[in-house]
Order: C-alpha cells, then sequence, then structure tokens
C-alpha cells in the first residue's frame, strides 16, 4: 500500500483516525483547520452564548458539567465556561497515573476558578485488571483512562439532572478535519465507541474475558438512551466557537491563572498531558509501534498548521523526538505487576511491521513514517536555516516519583 503524505502538514494516509485529500495533495485536516482564518469567530462566540442560555439553571445550584484534568485544555475551558457567566460542576475521573504537577493544577483549578469538583475513583484492582487486558488485545494501556474520562460526565449528567456537558475541543476535527466547525459537531456515544474506545464498549468486557466482571467494569457502563432523552444530556464543543489554539491558550492560562508546565523527552510540547506520568511515555511509545509516529508529529502538525514552523524544520524535530527513551517504566510495571521483560515482550508484539523490521529476538529496525517522508523530501537535507519554537517551562517536579494517589488509589 502506498503511503500519502500530505504536502503541508506531517499527517499521511495511514492516521488511524481517518484523512482524506484533495487533488492539490492537502489533507482534510488541513483543509477544516483553514477554517480557522476566515471564520466569524464574533459571530460564533453569539451563537454559543444564545445556546448555553437555554442551560442557565433556575432550579438547579449548576448550569453545566465540566470535565478536566490536571493538564490539556481544561483551563482554558473553564476560563470560557465563567466567561460565559456559567456555574459548572466539574468531574474529574482518576486515572491512577496522576503527577506531583497534574495535582497541583488541579487544586490551583480550584481555587482560581472557586467551583466545586466531582472525582470518579474506580477500584484500582479492577483498573489493573482492564488495562492488563486492552494492553494485550488493543495494544493500550489508556482505555480505563478514555474510558472514564469520557464516560463520567455523562452519568453525572443523568444523576444530578444537569443537560448540558461542555467540552474544549473535539479531536477528529482538530487532527483529521473529520468535521467542519460550521457543522457544529457535538458529544456522541458512536465517536467515543469508534475512536476513543477501539470500538469495544464497556459491556463487550463481559462476554470476552472471563476474569473480567461485571463489578470490574459497571462504572464505565454508557446511560441508556431513554436516561439521556429524559434528561436532554447535550455536549458541545467550544473549539466550534472559539478559534482554538491550544499553544497560545496555554500560554495565557500561565500568565493569568499560573498553570504549571513540564518539559518532556519525547516532545516539544509543555503544556499537554502534565498530569499523568505514561501519557507521553509508554502511551506514546504504543502509539509508535501501532502506527509509526507519535505525539510529537500531532504536536508539530498543528504548529505548521499555525505557521509557526515550517514543514523541513519540523521534520527535523521529529526526528530528533521520536526516538527519544521513555521514562517512569518501572512504576508502570509495579503498578501492574509485570516486570520489565515481560513488558517489552508485549510492548513488541503490537509493533505494525510496515514500520518495524525484527533482525533477531531483541533488535528491530525502525522505519516510521518520519523516515519515509524525510526519504521522499527532497528540500529536507538542502536547508540550512531552521525555525525552533518556544514553549514555556516553569515547573521541576520530579516525574520519577511515585504515581500520586488519592481516593481509593492506595491499595
Amino acid at each position: 500500500m502506498k503511503i500519502i503524505f500530505c504536502k503541508e502538514c506531517l499527517y499521511s494516509s495511514t492516521h488511524p483516525l481517518g484523512i482524506t485529500f484533495d487533488d492539490t495533495g492537502l489533507c482534510s485536516g488541513c483543509l477544516i483547520h483553514k477554517e480557522k482564518f476566515y471564520l466569524d469567530w464574533s459571530d460564533r462566540w453569539k451563537k454559543l452564548k444564545q445556546i448555553v442560555k437555554l442551560y442557565k439553571s433556575k432550579k438547579n445550584i449548576y448550569d453545566c458539567i465540566v470535565p478536566v484534568s490536571g493538564g490539556q485544555d481544561s483551563y482554558f475551558t473553564l476560563h470560557l465556561v465563567r466567561k460565559l457567566n456559567l456555574n459548572p460542576l466539574v468531574v474529574c475521573y482518576n486515572k491512577y497515573f496522576n503527577t506531583e504537577i497534574g495535582i497541583k493544577n488541579l487544586a490551583n483549578l480550584r481555587i482560581k476558578f472557586n467551583c466545586d469538583i466531582l472525582f470518579q475513583n474506580v477500584n484500582p484492582d479492577s483498573v489493573k485488571k482492564i488495562t492488563r487486558k486492552t494492553l494485550v488485545n488493543f495494544g493500550n494501556m489508556y482505555w480505563p483512562v478514555l474510558a472514564g474520562s469520557t464516560v463520567f460526565p455523562v452519568q453525572i449528567s443523568v444523576k444530578y439532572k444537569i443537560p448540558l456537558i461542555i467540552w474544549g475541543a473535539h479531536q477528529g476535527l482538530e487532527q483529521v478535519g473529520m468535521y467542519s466547525h460550521e457543522h457544529n459537531v457535538e458529544m456522541t456515544r458512536r465517536y467515543r465507541k469508534d475512536h476513543d474506545l477501539f470500538g469495544y464498549e464497556a459491556e463487550n468486557f463481559l462476554n470476552s474475558f472471563d476474569n473480567v466482571k461485571e463489578e470490574d467494569i459497571f462504572q464505565y457502563f454508557y446511560p441508556e438512551d431513554f436516561q439521556l432523552n429524559r434528561i436532554g444530556t447535550r455536549g458541545i464543543y467550544l473549539g466550534n466557537y472559539v478559534c482554538w489554539d491550544p499553544k497560545s491558550q496555554h500560554e495565557k492560562m500561565i500568565k493569568l491563572y499560573n498553570y504549571k508546565s513540564f518539559s518532556f523527552n519525547r516532545t516539544l510540547d509543555t503544556y499537554d498531558y502534565v498530569d499523568c506520568h505514561n501519557y507521553m511515555n509508554i502511551h506514546d511509545l504504543l502509539k509508535l509501534y501501532k502506527h509509526g509516529y507519535s505525539k510529537v508529529t500531532d504536536h508539530l502538525t498543528r504548529e505548521i498548521r499555525f505557521k509557526r514552523i515550517d514543514r523541513n524544520s519540523a521534520l527535523r524535530l521529529v526526528k530528533k523526538y521520536e526516538v527519544n527513551k521513555i521514562a517512569n517504566i518501572k512504576l508502570f510495571c509495579d503498578w501492574l505487576g509485570i516486570n520489565h521483560k515481560s513488558l517489552n515482550f508485549l510492548l513488541d508484539s503490537h509493533k505494525d511491521k510496515k514500520f518495524w523490521k525484527n533482525l533477531n529476538i531483541d533488535q528491530w529496525i525502525f522505519r516510521g513514517l518520519n523516515f519515509i517522508d524525510l526519504k521522499n523530501s527532497s528540500n529536507y537535507l538542502k536547508i540550512k536555516k531552521f525555525n525552533y519554537l518556544k514553549f514555556i517551562i516553569n515547573s521541576k517536579e520530579d516525574f520519577k516519583k511515585n504515581y500520586i494517589t488519592f481516593g481509593k488509589g492506595v491499595n
């Protein structure tokens, strides 16, 4: 199969979310991103205000639900929600891989935005049991985090009768242009199942894995349609109504609210996923094994589209970062109850042979998407000047410390 690369960004035809190309070689993600430069965002903000006005509650203490973590777009989402004059009930799924920075960001968020937070703590023994299964079968150790963080807000909507859930940006729109901003796409169970959960709902575990019982998995069950219809549950994405730019947004949040950032080994972005020991480590390595590219490609594709770096400079940075060593592998092995050698064997089993050549039992050659792209790029070797990007680092926490646990996190 011939791999096609976008002429402007770093994405290829193998993107797991699905991507298309026009006759000029421009990918659907770049085409939709160009909307950010010509849409009337002041008009779209007015439309957002009209939507949320319908949910300003006279009976309930809270007007909406806002899912958060100690990283990503949580601060900016709450910043906009407060700007809309809404009183949110903030919800957070405990991923159990918490960093000290993430916990500090969460505590600071609660103080700065003066909001109530509900946490969901699933039994850690059940989480470990599920993680073992998804790691073996899907090559993913993050299924419980993705499932929990996307279902907990919906469960709270039904339980507390709060119809409106406000999310940040839609991943499919931002990365591959799955929708236009003008489609005003909203939260759906279908997208969650197909893309977040690899087509595997919580209920499927009961039929597929003998040692996963209903008491292990029930907290990941999505509410029934009749429950959602009775409450009128609706999830909207702020990225449809605001010109979403994670880098500039995070820098604004650092200035206004002292959001904490961190320098990672495998990407130049210091703002995303600072709350998790594993997302930019084992999780990112598995992405490289299965798809031939890692998170630094996502970050640099975004920066190319915002015209903050040229494509050839971005290719050089991907080459620099994507093969860097991962950190905290011992923490994960100890948490899951697996030895390092067994984990490596398991991770190797998910390497896609399109990108990895096995020379012997412990030796592999990587020929990922960046290698193929560099090979096809005639201008790469001619470059003499190359762009750098600056990211703020305002924290020096030690990521080698143990996972910061709370709630049911301690056995």
